[in-house]
């Protein structure tokens, strides 16, 4: 076989794996950051029961908790002498 006619099988080896990869630590947060307002679509729900995982979750809502909390308390201090 010639060298063209293996790359349309890598290409099609490859597109799987893509497919079956885990979430960026950007992919959690943007879904944890949504899902506490309650705006979160059900494409990606759906993408998240399937290729996230649960401690990537646990990380992404604590640190978006105490980045809340924090601003939250900053505010009041700001606005309260």
């Amino acid at each position: 076989m010639t060298e063209h006619q293996n790359q349309p099988d890598q290409k099609q080896s490859q597109e799987p794996q893509k497919e079956n990869r885990k979430l960026s630590f950007w992919q959690t947060m943007g879904s944890v950051i949504a899902a506490s307002f309650g705006v979160q679509s059900q494409k990606n729900k759906e993408r998240d029961f399937e290729k996230g995982s649960i401690s990537g979750f646990i990380a992404a809502a604590l640190i978006f908790t105490v980045v809340f909390v924090v601003t939250l308390v900053v505010i009041v201090r700001l606005v309260l002498p």
